[in-house]
């Protein structure tokens, strides 16, 4: 159990898509926000652009909704030709969205070396919001899927609705914890199971280290 350097926020965002790693032409959605797209909304809240500025940061996250899946389609943009505006460079295709994502997000140093630490960089950032230099809407995923509300929790708070994303090898979710953006090499996944705890200690199986390769 942590219990220094810890805190707890709860995130509300009304429309999002956390696109598969392996997902083509149709745009599926992961039906829970992957450890790596939490951490880059983390960084973005706090205006670091450095990625790797934190990595060691531990995640443990809990759903408290069932968000609901549409499909829509909507026009993509890929590389075709060298004239951005050439109409073979834009096709229309499917992707899922995801309606009334909550979830919590438990964040703990474990072990980002930087000073400060992104924690600390958090509380400053609710303490003073004026000291935090950023930029853009703050979004989970996509830019388009901007955050509603972030809120920061009591250190007590106990929930009995929450659904833990747990580490499990034979867990039906697999998840990037690190994502490559220059193809999948350097991509790092790992196994998750949602499961209902009781009320008490965050389960030691839910803290996710922030790792790159």
């Amino acid at each position: 159990m942590r219990t220094d350097g810890q805190l707890a926020l709860q995130v509300e965002v009304p429309i999002a898509c956390f696109r598969q790693s392996r997902a083509r032409e149709y745009a599926e959605t992961y039906s829970v926000p992957p450890p790596s797209t939490v951490y880059g909304m983390l960084l973005s809240m706090v205006g670091e652009t450095d990625r790797y500025k934190h990595r060691g940061t531990q995640l443990a996250i809990a759903m408290l909704s069932v968000p609901e899946k549409s499909t829509v389609i909507r026009t993509f943009r890929r590389f075709k030709k060298k004239d951005i505006h050439n109409p073979s460079n834009a096709r229309p295709d499917y992707q899922e969205l995801l309606t009334g994502c909550q979830f919590i997000v438990q964040v703990t140093a474990g072990n980002d070396v930087a000073k400060p630490t992104l924690v600390e960089r958090l509380r400053l950032a609710f303490a003073n919001p004026a000291s935090i230099n950023r930029f853009g809407g703050l979004c989970l995923g996509e830019s388009r899927d901007l955050v509603n509300s972030i809120t920061l929790l009591p250190e007590n708070f106990q929930d009995e609705l929450l659904q833990w994303l747990i580490r499990d090898e034979d867990g039906l979710l697999t998840l990037p914890i690190w994502v490559d953006h220059v193809g999948s090499r350097g991509t790092c996944w790992q196994r998750f199971d949602l499961q209902k705890a009781c009320l008490g200690p965050t389960p030691e199986l839910a803290w996710t280290e922030i790792q790159s390769p």
